[in-house]
Order: C-alpha cells, then structure tokens, then sequence
C-alpha cells in the first residue's frame, strides 16, 4: 500500500519519549512542554505559546480568550475540516461561513465583507493544506470593522507569507501536531500569541480554570479555580515527540517539496487535473497535496480504483456550509465544488519518487477509463 500520509520517525523520538520516562513527569505542564513552547516561540517569533492537547481545543479556547460568546458570530473559511467550525459552536456563538478561492483553496478576502453585520465579532482564517490567506487584505478588513483575526494553521507549520512566519499576523494562531500533520505527535496542538492577557486565559482554561496553572511560584500556595476551565493539557510525553519532529522538520519539508515538483510535472499537461499552486510571495508547505479533477470526473469511484491498485487517497477536506451539524444558509459554490472535486495524493517523506510515478500513472489511467466509459 502506498499510503495517504505516513509519519516519520526514528530513533529520536523513542530516545525523547525513554527521557520523559526516566523524568518521572509524563503528564502536562512539565519540562518537555516549556521545551516545545520556548522551540515555537523562536519559529513563530511570539512572545507566548502553550501547548494543548489537539488544534481544535487551541481554537476553542483562542475564542473564549477574546470573548466570544453565545449570540456572536464568527466568520470562517468554508473549506476546511469541521473542527473550524466546531470551535465557534462550542462557544455558543455561530459560525458564518466565506467561500473560499478556487485556485488557492483559502478564504476569498473579496467576500469577507458582504457576511459581516452587528453580530460579528471575529475571522478565523486558515491556511488550508499549508498556504497561508491573503493576511494583508484580511487584516486590513478585520481592522475597519474592528474585528479580532484567528489563524487556523492546522496544516501550515513553518509556512510564510511575504517572508513573515504563520503565526504573527493573528492575534492568536493554533496550530496542529495530529498525525496527517508535517510535525506529529499522533494528537497535540499549540496555541501561541504576542498578548499576555490572551495567554493568561488560555493557560488558565486549559487547565481546569485554575488560577496558577501556569506558574512557577516559589511560595506555596494552593490555586484557586477562577473559572469553569478544560483538561485540554498536552502530555510531556506528546510535547517530547513533537519536539524531535520539529527538530528534523526542515528535511522532511525538503524532501515533499521535492516531491510536490515531480507531481506538478507529471500531471500539470493533464486537462481534466488541477494542480495546486503556490503564490509568489508565500512560502507552502504542503501539508497536503491536494489536485482538483474535472467534473466529467468521478472522483469518489476513482478513490476506490486507486484503492484496489494500492494507493490511498482521500477527498481534500469539507465544505462546512453543507454539514448538517451547523444549519447553515451560506452559500459557498467554490468550496461545494472543490469539496466534491479535489483529491489528495500520498505525500509523506518516505515516499520514493517511482511511487510518485506510479500513483499519477494509475491516475491517468483510470480518468481516460471513465471517459471512455
């Protein structure tokens, strides 16, 4: 099998994960979580990260820190995997979804403003399959009407727009260390921001509410519970995986990026196949390499062919507006046609280049075989 995605690991993650062991300190909080919040720090270049235990836990949380409550709306980007969405409801708030660009699969700035009325009080922007939005345009509308700006980096660990890493345009960014992420830790997430009083109630809240959940006093004293919080804390033994994998990061984006040129090589020339691109001043990196077939083509039965011949493949992501969970009236047509369209190939760093190969060939073959049927 040739598979969607595949972590890599090797023998830094199993000596990291012996080291928490022999530490005795396996639970949150612990010295491999200041480790991995100070290593995210200096990448995103915030002042403040705490660790969770998933991303969607980060987005909910990022929205209780600015106040979002029952009666609030909050603009989302519609393409994109429900927990986007979930994270306002969880709130009390409703999510209001904005279509997305065809080519570029992120919100389409152009939208924003027509969904904005008394109620909205928040964007949260993702950086679908690694690129991020178009920040300059977004920030620049979420300032005229006064409206916070949360980044859904999920999948963009280590992506840039116009030189600037994710994670510095928001006021607070969440990020992901699931398993189909560049840098795992099987489940895991971080939250980081520039605003103390953001990370004070993070940090509180995803510690049961307590009011010293964070700090390393020298006195003795025994918190208090403030408010009603969450055990949305990431174990050290999570916080010492995700460190190594960040670690080794750099070469395990090289080599999909490497691998991205060969696909798009392979496949741009195909006119039922659209290749993803990369904009000029962003800096991808490919959390999923996701192509969008023509309508002539079935996408779902070629998913079960390519199934049969060893290869796993998957839709791309969700067009929110359609879930039944949000009893939604947006309209998004470029996310509906991009839900019903895309697929992602296998892209993982182990991936050979003859797998490549042998992937777009079973592709190639089985859309000429629905045309001709």
């Amino acid at each position: 099998m040739i598979y969607l995605t595949k972590p890599y690991f090797d023998k830094d993650e199993i000596k990291a994960v012996q080291e928490t062991f022999d530490s005795g300190w396996v639970a949150g909080q612990g010295p491999k979580g200041n480790e991995l919040s100070e290593y995210i720090k200096n990448i995103t270049n915030t002042n403040f990260a705490i660790p969770v235990n998933n991303c969607t836990a980060g987005l909910h949380l990022s929205l209780l820190a600015i106040g979002i409550k029952p009666g609030d709306e909050v603009l989302v980007s519609d393409y994109t995997f429900p927990a986007t969405g979930h994270s306002v409801m969880f709130c009390g708030a409703k999510p209001r979804f904005v279509d997305v660009n065809i080519k570029t699969y992120n919100i389409e700035s152009e939208l924003i403003e027509e969904k904005i009325n008394d109620k909205t009080k928040a964007i949260i922007v993702v950086h679908e399959f690694g690129q991020m939005a178009e920040m300059d345009k977004i920030l620049k509308i979420a300032e005229n009407y006064n409206l916070k700006v949360i980044e859904d980096a999920a999948c963009a660990m280590g992506a840039k727009y116009k030189g600037k890493p994710v994670g510095s345009f928001g006021v607070i960014t969440a990020f992901s260390f699931h398993a189909r992420k560049n840098a795992t830790c099987g489940e895991g997430g971080i939250v980081v921001t520039n605003n103390e009083k953001y990370a004070d109630i993070i940090s509180s809240l995803s510690c049961f509410g307590m009011e010293s959940a964070f700090n390393r006093q020298k006195d003795f004293k025994i918190p208090s519970f403030n408010s009603l919080g969450y055990n949305y804390k990431l174990s050290d033994i999570n916080a010492a995986i995700a460190l190594e994998q960040l670690k080794k990061y750099p070469k395990v984006l090289e080599k999909k990026r490497k691998l991205v040129k060969l696909y798009n090589k392979l496949l741009e020339n195909n006119k039922f196949i659209t290749i993803p691109i990369e904009q000029k001043y962003n800096y991808h990196v490919y959390q999923t390499y996701a192509i969008v077939l023509d309508k002539k083509i079935d996408r779902n039965k070629l998913i079960l062919f390519l199934r049969d011949d060893g290869i796993q493949t998957q839709i791309g992501t969700y067009a929110s507006h359609i879930q039944p969970v949000y009893k939604s009236e947006d309209k998004c047509p470029n996310s509906l046609f991009l839900y019903n369209q895309s697929l992602a190939l296998p892209l993982y760093y182990e991936l050979k280049e003859e797998e490549v190969t042998y992937v777009v060939e079973k592709i190639e073959f089985h859309i000429k075989k629905q045309l001709e049927d």
